[in-house]
């Protein structure tokens, strides 16, 4: 199987770009406390990958850390490329998203597609996946824009109607079985792993 996980809270600083942006000290607690259950947990975990933004790595490390692994990355699965704008304070940001999701084939404001980012993050998923050939959890640290695409294609539905993340602030998990990427449930908290 495979844990997608979308990171935690971050440290919002305008001043720096946002794929800097390292996890926030709540963050950086809910992704130990989920590394907790994992190590706990009766299924191991083989491998941990994550995106090349700071927060992904955090998360990766973090979990990767306390099972006694070393990160990957896999560069493309980074969130979707919102370079063109840079920061954008809420609400606005949040009016560019529901643009974003709503007019999968245009790129608002020169953000990536949303249909571009969903095949790259679909391909970066299953390259994962065919990297790891051990029995086992394989953990993906990433991000909630490409979480929301990627479900879109494992529910088989259009971009926009897809199951959302069940938390606003990130650090949420969906398992999706290795073997010809299906889905196995809904959006759950990183909280609720193994309950």
């Amino acid at each position: 199987m495979i844990l997608f996980v979308t990171h935690p809270e971050v440290v919002i600083d305008p001043a720096v770009p946002v794929p800097e942006w390292p996890l926030s000290e709540v963050g950086r607690g809910r992704m130990e406390a989920f590394a907790k259950i994992l190590a706990g947990g009766p299924t191991p975990v083989v491998a941990v990958w994550s995106s090349g933004e700071q927060k992904a790595r955090d998360g990766a490390e973090i979990v990767a850390g306390r099972l006694g692994l070393t990160a990957r990355v896999e560069p493309d699965l980074h969130e979707n490329d919102r370079a063109a704008t840079g920061y954008v304070a809420p609400p606005e940001f949040w009016e560019i998203v529901e643009q974003f999701f709503a007019r999968p084939y245009e790129s608002v404001r020169g953000w990536e597609t949303a249909a571009h980012a969903q095949a790259r993050i679909v391909a970066a998923v299953g390259r994962v996946a065919a990297a790891q050939t051990a029995p086992g959890l394989v953990v993906i640290v990433s991000h909630g824009g490409v979480g929301r695409l990627l479900m879109a294609h494992l529910q088989g539905v259009a971009i926009g109607q897809e199951d959302r993340p069940a938390h606003p602030g990130g650090g949420c998990w969906i398992a999706i079985r290795r073997e010809g990427l299906t889905v196995q449930g809904g959006w759950r908290n990183v909280e609720d792993y193994g309950r």
